[in-house]
């Protein structure tokens, strides 16, 4: 459950990057820049999806502004597997996560 992202790959002009497109806005007008090893200390939708791309080994640079993200690669890594990362950036209920019923949250309030 929850939403999936529509992402499409588009061509890099420079060797090494990866371009990618999605179907909603997860910067605004704002351009976010992270790096392989800077801490990412906020948790917003592109803070989350830099640290799930980092946790894949494959990605040294990432960049979103509005709907496009621009990986830089690391030496020798294959693409493979990082539309997937993008794609899932807002499905919540994956298996063994228990989904929420309205009791449960009349108990937290």
């Amino acid at each position: 459950m929850g939403e999936p992202v529509t992402v499409i790959e588009k061509p890099a002009s420079t060797a090494g990057y990866l371009r990618f497109e999605t179907n909603r806005s997860l910067t605004g007008m704002g351009h976010e820049r992270y790096r392989k090893g800077d801490a990412i200390r906020r948790q917003r939708p592109p803070d989350q999806l830099a640290q799930r791309l980092f946790e894949s080994g494959k990605v040294d640079e990432v960049h979103v502004y509005g709907q496009a993200i621009t990986l830089k690669l690391s030496s020798g890594a294959s693409p493979d597997g990082l539309k997937d990362i993008i794609e899932d950036l807002y499905t919540y209920y994956r298996p063994g996560v228990e989904v929420p019923t309205p009791e449960s949250f009349a108990a937290e309030a």
